[in-house]
């Protein structure tokens, strides 16, 4: 394919071109905004106990808080993702990072549960935009080949985020208070929206991407990306089977980052009787394992098409099986009263869930041509987060009841039964080509 005719290097003249611009600056740009993305999302979840007695919030209110974050991630994901393939990555992650950072520096003005679930109910809706934006970053800027390996490290920055939330939210609330907290996580983000504004480009108009880089990038021959109304788009993906064996499973899987997210930190609190200090000192591991589970995934792939032939789908359903059986570690959280045993149970879990998202990601992005890949995600999206939503109302009406041990159990199992979703309809049969 000739991309000879790219304006920006040919604008750019003699300026230096970077190598291997779309690993050590555009994904990094991209995994530093998740990041943030979640440091500030999970702000509220490290709070929650302080919040509970400040602001005299129940169990139940809580939930409803939690809950209507994720309302808004769940029904905003396709929105967003059609923005995003309508008016562009640039603009369109742009436009909703500006408003989930204006949100999160709000929360310091909150004065009731009410006031909270508000808020958070915006910052759901305009954070929606991180999971489309995830497939379009893949989709624009690697080749099929190197897809499932960028997806995993894409993924990193959904858990990292989550890992530093802990000790930086701990260390902000010392310093200024749990309003202070808020307005240090949502000055972060506003920073990262200004270098997302000053440095992001599409591979054609990037000034500093080499015609060689370029034309790696685009070697696959992909046809240019056709857009589409709202609703046409929707109605397209929603009559795709392929579709579904990608959604259901993260349907099943969701609830499990939902209480990682928002839940873990009051479990650790209620039920193993652990402070803040504490939990900011061990929450923060089960996404590093998480971490850990999306940088391994790509290379899952490779290790199973090594050792077994699997052609490039059936490596990435295969690595995706193998997570939904390391979920089952979350089954067992229910058999101990140690919180250290408990937080190592949770890891694997959180280890397991990455690699199954990252690989779902990775399906998206290999399934799906450029027009659709942000809508299709944010819809794979709005089914996880319809599921994270529901078993956040469950907790919050029965956790005081029967404690967190029979979710714990529920959320092991989750994953299988996904996972025979995503060999059913997605895994190809020898008849069909790679």
């Amino acid at each position: 394919m000739n991309r000879s005719l790219n304006p920006a290097i040919a604008a750019a003249g003699n300026k230096r071109t970077w190598r291997n611009l779309r690993c050590w600056w555009v994904l990094v740009l991209f995994l530093a905004g998740v990041t943030v993305n979640y440091i500030t999302r999970n702000s509220l979840g490290i709070l929650a106990p302080e919040l509970k007695t400040s602001l005299g919030i129940t169990t139940e209110q809580y939930s409803w808080i939690v809950g209507a974050f994720q309302l808004a991630y769940t029904f905003f994901q396709p929105v967003c993702g059609w923005l995003i393939d309508v008016i562009g990555l640039k603009l369109g992650f742009l436009f909703c990072a500006s408003i989930w950072a204006l949100a999160c520096l709000f929360h310091a003005g909150a004065a009731s549960w009410a006031h909270l679930a508000i808020l958070r109910f915006v910052m759901g809706g305009a954070e929606a935009a991180a999971t489309p934006a995830n497939a379009k970053v893949i989709g624009e800027w690697f080749p099929k080949k190197e897809r499932p390996v960028a997806a995993g490290w894409a993924g990193v920055g959904f858990s990292i985020g989550a890992m530093l939330a802990p000790p930086i939210i701990y260390f902000a609330h010392a310093s200024f208070g749990w309003q202070g907290a808020f307005l240090f996580t949502g000055l972060l983000a506003l920073a990262w929206v200004v270098l997302w504004w000053l440095f992001y480009r599409d591979p054609e108009r990037h000034p500093n991407l080499g015609a060689k880089e370029l034309e790696f990038i685009r070697q696959d021959n992909e046809p240019p990306a056709v857009k589409q109304s709202f609703f046409k788009a929707l109605k397209s993906v929603s009559k795709n089977r392929r579709f579904y064996g990608i959604a259901i499973p993260a349907f099943m899987a969701e609830p499990a980052w939902g209480v990682l997210s928002f839940w873990v930190p009051l479990y650790l609190a209620k039920d193993l009787g652990m402070d803040l200090k504490q939990i900011a000192m061990f929450a923060w591991l089960p996404f590093l394992a998480a971490d850990l589970g999306s940088a391994a995934s790509g290379y899952l792939t490779r290790l199973y098409t090594r050792l077994f032939g699997f052609r490039l789908v059936n490596s990435v359903v295969a690595s995706s099986v193998t997570g939904a059986f390391l979920m089952l570690s979350l089954a067992l959280v229910a058999m101990t009263k140690s919180p250290y045993v408990a937080i190592a149970l949770i890891s694997i879990g959180g280890f397991g869930h990455q690699i199954i998202s990252c690989m779902l990601s990775a399906l998206v992005v290999e399934k799906f041509d450029k027009g659709q890949m942000a809508t299709v995600n944010g819809m794979r999206g709005s089914f996880a987060w319809i599921s994270s939503f529901l078993f956040s109302l469950i907790i919050g009406v029965t956790a005081d009841k029967i404690g967190f041990n029979p979710l714990f159990i529920a959320m092991g199992f989750f994953d299988l039964i996904g996972a025979v979703f995503l060999i059913a309809f997605i895994a190809e049969r020898r008849a069909q080509r790679a």
